[in-house]
């Protein structure tokens, strides 16, 4: 089946010419130019705001005038991850996609629909003739995924709307009243090298299957840098290990699927004979449930580049053993959410240069901060540098409020069941544009999308339909002013 014959097809269009411009984030300049020209050819007022985010103003219908004002709210950028096997180039190809029964998923790669189907559902209803709707507001925002700057750099005044609707949720039947917030912790240190003493092995770890950092966190799923730790950790027994290079997971908010290292040891086959027949085995099946695609290849190597000393090497492998990762703390007040966690998403050596990134998650400001504090103090206790940036704050529930209430009915009027209120262990802009607008009514929704900021990421197509047929009737019965 094509996309242009998946309904409702308007959406299915909109997000195919969406997924044909390159967007990643901190690269949405072709992405933004996309979406002003599409606001401007439809006639309505579009603005590009100094950040970059895009703000298209759409009147009321006849009959509509008297209704609370919307704004309908989504982020342009999209996390870009792809399999080692695959060609790609995510800054000037478009989206590959296929049709596999009730799900559209890309061709090795992320598909975009996080938050893609949120902005062809926008774009959808901006060019609309025949849906009934109040005065509109559609924000796209920029660089949600690396940072959120587009949110932050959002400034109060720039929009009036009274009703913000953010389509930025994975389940269909969820009604999103709150998130978390994050703070990016970097811990660094550069290191002299040295001649390798010893034999050189390459440890690789991959098939993992990923994920959310957020959303995904609890569920167990392999990080490839702590299964790294764990193995280098073993070679500590004989005190003799040499870093000189390790590559290991990517995004800030996606949990790591591959590492790789490269280390000197002084016994190279009876260090890969005991870590093969022993700590491999271990953890292949620690995790053979939730990650029967893992695989740990250690092997020998003919590389001559240069190592860290066996001091310097000890102190990294103590404190990548020692990082948190997962969940930190689950909520007291909100059953089976995750208050806080953190994610060891990027360790990159080389040369000597080591960076190690860490995604912080709280929905409780103390907690977060608590979390950061620990990282920090492990690394400093190692000797390393931290910086604490890209701290956004998380978004308080408000269950009680109008629109949640009418969402509520509306959900279970048409499907005949109640939806799950909740809050989410992820970060949604709404925390932040929160800031700025007190007094705004906010609630995040969505289609149902599975395996978000990987390349299995794929997005439910009767979900779609779902969410469609949702959205019109809930911007029909917005409440008077």
């Amino acid at each position: 089946m094509e996309l242009s014959n998946i309904e409702p097809q308007i959406i299915w269009k909109n997000f195919s010419r969406l997924n044909a411009v390159p967007r990643p984030s901190k690269k949405e300049e072709k992405v933004i130019a996309f979406i002003k020209e599409f606001g401007e050819n439809l006639g309505l007022e579009t603005t590009v705001d100094e950040t970059g985010n895009v703000i298209i103003k759409k009147p009321a219908t006849p009959g509509m005038e008297n209704r609370k004002s919307v704004v309908l709210q989504s982020h342009l950028d999209m996390v870009c991850q792809k399999n080692n096997d695959v060609n790609f180039d995510f800054e000037t190809e478009g989206i590959k996609m296929e049709v596999d029964g009730d799900w559209v998923k890309a061709k090795g790669t992320t598909l975009g629909a996080d938050n893609g189907l949120g902005v062809a559902t926008i774009m959808s209803i901006l060019e609309s003739t025949d849906i009934p709707h109040p005065d509109l507001e559609a924000l796209f925002t920029i660089d949600e995924e690396t940072g959120m700057t587009g949110a932050l750099g959002l400034k109060p005044g720039q929009l009036t709307g009274q009703i913000l609707l953010n389509l930025d949720t994975e389940e269909d039947d969820e009604i999103d009243i709150g998130c978390a917030g994050g703070i990016d912790v970097t811990i660094s240190q550069d290191y002299n090298t040295e001649v390798a003493k010893g034999q050189i092995i390459r440890i690789e770890v991959k098939g993992l299957q990923g994920g959310h950092s957020g959303m995904d966190i609890h569920k167990g799923f392999g990080n490839a840098n702590v299964i790294l730790g764990r193995i280098l950790y073993k070679a500590l027994d004989k005190e003799n290990i040499q870093l000189i290079s390790i590559d290991g997971g990517g995004l800030r908010n996606a949990i790591p699927r591959e590492a790789v290292a490269v280390v000197s040891v002084r016994n190279a086959q009876e260090f890969i004979e005991e870590v093969t027949n022993g700590l491999k085995k271990e953890i292949i099946e620690e995790f053979a449930t939730v990650e029967p695609n893992l695989h740990i290849n250690i092997e020998s190597s003919t590389t001559s580049e240069k190592a860290l000393s066996e001091e310097d090497s000890r102190k990294i492998i103590l404190t990548l053993k020692s990082l948190h990762n997962g969940v930190y703390r689950m909520s007291p007040d909100v059953k089976d959410l995750v208050e806080s966690s953190n994610n060891v998403a990027r360790v990159e050596l080389k040369e000597g240069d080591l960076k190690i990134l860490n995604l912080s998650r709280s929905s409780v400001e103390s907690s977060k901060d608590s979390v950061a504090e620990q990282l920090k103090s492990v690394a400093e206790l190692a000797g390393m540098k931290t910086v604490f940036s890209g701290s956004y704050p998380g978004w308080k529930p408000k269950p009680g409020s109008e629109i949640v209430k009418l969402m509520e009915n509306i959900y279970a009027e048409k499907f005949g069941e109640k939806p799950h209120v909740v809050a989410c262990h992820a970060g949604l802009e709404c925390g932040i544009i929160g800031a700025n607008y007190p007094e705004m009514e906010m609630v995040s929704f969505g289609p149902t999308i599975r395996g978000a900021h990987s390349p299995d990421e794929k997005a439910n197509i009767p979900s779609a339909q779902k969410f469609w047929s949702f959205t019109k009737d809930i911007l029909a019965n917005i409440p008077l002013q």
